[in-house]
């Protein structure tokens, strides 16, 4: 059994059982329009409901990426893939929500919500700004600043107990309550880009790493709790639409029988604007059959019956989809941490700091020149080419002729590290130019909510 815990320090790194035992699915790399790097070399491994986005993009429907920083301290490198990531959904068409965890900060670490503003815009807004993002698409916000996320947490938290997030997260007795708060407020964060004033109806994704996971199956079970239409795969094939009955809506799907015929007379017109045809309604065991509809519809299916559903008063709201990386090593071979400068290299480092921490960084050569010519590196274990992997050589025909080189001894750990140090060098000298450049933007990724 793996444990997955997003406050913990100690993360797994045995992907293949992660996907196995939370039930995540692997990146179809053939759908993937435009691979990015991380979705070539396989660093984006896992996913929950990506099609989703997939298909909104192959419709041309709208769809939004969503993430959150912590303004705890500052940027590294790990930061830095994720917003690669953000910046690549952009790139397909994405609009962009970013949360500022001021509130989370506040209660678990000690800032200031004015410490938090200024971390958050000095720190990452600024590096936000300098690695491309489109302030057109792009909507930065505090948590202290849109009551939404937080009433939003709190409406959703009825719909779970304390015995789900000991299952979720492990927690105990002595379990910080601001631990059991964050996820909730998180949810809010995650969910609200669907309400009208926020972009309305569509597929949001989340990229994070696997260690917040937990954060993900508990968001998107509270959205599918609060469903009034479920939609699943029939046994003998298509899709069969369920009625959920709950407090909220029983005076409007079940209040009578004419109640009931009604909601089902809407269900049949909804799908019908999807082309089906053959529709086979039982009103009185609460179903409705889409014989022929195939898997990949479930997607516009959903859309329609949330549409339905927010029509009828309900709150209309798609589980969020999912992508997970693997987590890039540290400079001495382990965890990468804010917290031990060590281990990573920080986005605001000095070039002679960053020269420093590869030369002393973990190697996968051999202790001497000779063995090394003979045996060859490991590619593996080796920071400075994992750095190349993950961060730093865009090419994949030229990072392949390193590691064999490597790989064959040719290539000396001496002279990987230099070339990894000249590549970082160069990238970390255009982004401090691209932040002094783009310092006049960064009221314009502010939402209305965050101006001063």
């Amino acid at each position: 059994m793996v444990d997955i815990d997003p406050w913990s320090s100690d993360v797994s790194t045995d992907y293949d059982r992660i996907i196995q035992q939370f039930g995540l699915s692997s990146v179809p790399l053939a759908e993937i329009p435009n691979p990015s790097l991380h979705h070539r070399r396989d660093i984006i491994f896992a996913h929950r409901d990506l099609g989703n986005i997939l298909q909104a993009h192959a419709r041309g429907d709208s769809f939004g990426v969503m993430t959150g920083l912590m303004p705890s301290g500052q940027m590294h490198l790990g930061h830095k893939m994720v917003i690669d990531q953000v910046r690549w959904f952009q790139e397909q068409g994405a609009d962009v929500t970013i949360a500022v965890a001021d509130l989370e900060a506040n209660a678990t670490r000690g800032y200031s919500l004015a410490e938090c503003r200024r971390l958050a815009l000095e720190e990452y807004v600024a590096n936000y700004v300098a690695m491309g993002l489109d302030p057109e698409k792009t909507q930065i916000y505090f948590q202290s600043s849109r009551p939404i996320v937080q009433r939003m947490g709190f409406t959703l938290g009825k719909r779970t107990n304390l015995s789900e997030f000991e299952a979720i997260y492990g927690f105990q007795g002595d379990t910080n309550l601001a631990h059991v708060q964050a996820p909730l407020v998180q949810a809010g964060d995650i969910l609200h880009p669907q309400l009208e004033e926020y972009g309305g109806l569509r597929p949001i994704v989340v990229p994070v790493g696997v260690d917040q996971d937990p954060h993900l199956r508990l968001c998107r079970g509270l959205a599918g709790k609060t469903n009034w239409f479920n939609v699943i795969e029939r046994k003998n094939g298509g899709l069969r639409i369920t009625v959920s009955v709950m407090v909220e809506n029983q005076s409007i799907v079940a209040a009578d029988k004419s109640s009931t015929a009604a909601i089902f007379t809407q269900i049949i017109d909804a799908v019908k604007t999807l082309g089906y045809g053959d529709i086979m309604a039982d009103a009185k065991h609460g179903i409705v059959d889409l014989p022929a509809a195939t898997p990949k519809d479930r997607y516009p299916v959903r859309m329609a019956l949330l549409t339905l559903e927010r029509s009828l008063g309900g709150p209309g709201l798609l589980q969020p989809s999912s992508t997970y990386h693997r987590f890039a090593v540290g400079m001495t071979g382990g965890k990468m941490s804010s917290s031990k400068p060590e281990t990573t290299i920080f986005l605001n480092e000095s070039l002679d700091k960053m020269e420093k921490k590869f030369k002393r960084s973990f190697s996968g050569g051999q202790s001497t020149v000779e063995e090394h010519r003979r045996i060859g590196g490991n590619p593996d274990v080796d920071v400075a080419f994992q750095y190349l992997l993950f961060f730093f050589e865009e090419d994949d025909a030229a990072l392949e002729e390193i590691r064999r080189a490597y790989v064959s001894g040719d290539l000396l750990s001496g002279e990987l590290k230099a070339i990894t140090i000249e590549k970082a060098r160069a990238w970390l000298t255009e982004l401090g130019e691209m932040r002094d450049q783009n310092a006049h933007l960064i009221n314009q990724f502010l939402a209305d909510d965050a101006q001063n």
